[in-house]
């Protein structure tokens, strides 16, 4: 349903969610990732970067569903898959944490501040885990969508899939 310049997309628990943008990070080899924000309402065809100055061509072709879910990359127009979204913290969580436990085992401290900041790193990467967004990302081009709904039949990445969007980019 079209509310003013909004969708409003259904879930399965009766509630809807609202959207009046949509993220694409396109990753570049050799160079930073392109950020646009996309009004899928409007579904513009043709999209200037603000990074580099150059048109990205979007195909809407049957890429959303009828709740406003994208089916399949608007770039290249390959499959997609849900990924996790973490935060750059997370790697230096992992490895005070793994610092800690060592810390612990090899008995160098075994008081109880040890035992404090190990429970306070493990609180931290609980809720990284519990927090971290999770985005849309295509198996061929690599592009990155987020601030999107996601649909239930969305899987993680296949590497079966992963091998057929490769064996396609390499025929043509």
């Amino acid at each position: 349903m079209i509310i003013g310049n909004k969708a409003e997309v259904g879930n399965p628990f009766g509630t809807s969610r609202t959207i009046d943008r949509m993220r694409i990070l396109i990753q570049q080899p050799g160079r930073r990732a392109t950020s646009l924000d996309v009004d899928p309402q409007r579904r513009p065809t043709r999209v200037r970067t603000a990074e580099d100055d150059r048109d990205v061509y979007l195909d809407w072709d049957q890429a959303l569903d009828d709740e406003g879910r994208l089916r399949h990359c608007l770039v290249c127009g390959k499959g997609i898959y849900k990924r996790k979204a973490f935060p750059q913290v997370t790697g230096f969580v992992v490895v005070l944490a793994f610092a800690l436990a060592l810390v612990g085992l090899l008995g160098f401290a075994d008081d109880i501040p040890l035992l404090i900041g190990m429970t306070v790193v493990l609180l931290i990467d609980v809720g990284i885990l519990l927090f971290a967004g999770t985005h849309l990302e295509c198996y061929g081009c690599h592009a990155s969508y987020r601030s999107i709904p996601i649909a239930p039949w969305h899987r993680p990445w296949d590497r079966n899939e992963a091998a057929r969007h490769a064996d396609d980019r390499g025929e043509a």
